[in-house]
C-alpha cells in the first residue's frame, strides 16, 4: 500500500462503525470500540533483513505522521513502554494494552468531531512475529 492508501484507510476507519464483538476484519482486527489495521507486514527470520524492514516501516510511519500532523497537529511520540509496564498493575483498555505489547512508541492524535483517537506504530517488539505497520482507531482514550 502507498502512503496515500494508508491515509485513505485511516480516514475511512475514523468513520467506520465498531463491531459488537472482537474478530478479524478486512484490514486486520476490530472489536468493541476499536479497529486495528495492518498497513504493511513482512516476516523474515534473518535479523539483517528484519532490521531493514523495521527501518523502512519507521520511514513509512513518519511519512504518515507528516500528513496527519499537517491536519491534526504535531504531537510528540507516545511512549507505549510505559503503558506496557502499567498493564501489570492496572486494567488498560484492550487496544492500548495490545498495541503496547507489540510496539514501543506511536504517533497519536485525537480526531476532532469523531470521538476517536488514531495511533500509528511499528509493531516490532516480538522477534518471532512479523513486523507490521499498524494504525489503531479507537474511542478509548489513551491511558
Amino acid at each position: 500500500m502507498s502512503i496515500a492508501q494508508h491515509l485513505a484507510l485511516i480516514d475511512e476507519l475514523c468513520h467506520r462503525p465498531f463491531p459488537a464483538e472482537r474478530g478479524p476484519s478486512d484490514v486486520g482486527v476490530s472489536g468493541p470500540g476499536h479497529h486495528v489495521a495492518v498497513l504493511e507486514a513482512a516476516a523474515d527470520d534473518d535479523p539483517a533483513t528484519r532490521a531493514v524492514t523495521i527501518d523502512q516501516y519507521e520511514k513509512d510511519r513518519d511519512a504518515v505522521y507528516e500528513h496527519l500532523a499537517s491536519r491534526w497537529g504535531d504531537t510528540p511520540p507516545y511512549n507505549l513502554q510505559t503503558v506496557l509496564l502499567r498493564t501489570a498493575l492496572e486494567e488498560i483498555p484492550a487496544p492500548w494494552a495490545e498495541l503496547s505489547a507489540r510496539a514501543g512508541a506511536a504517533h497519536l492524535w485525537e480526531v476532532e468531531g469523531t470521538g476517536r483517537w488514531v495511533a500509528v506504530a511499528v509493531a516490532d517488539r516480538d522477534a518471532s512475529r512479523e513486523v507490521q505497520l499498524l494504525a489503531l482507531v479507537t474511542e478509548a482514550d489513551p491511558p
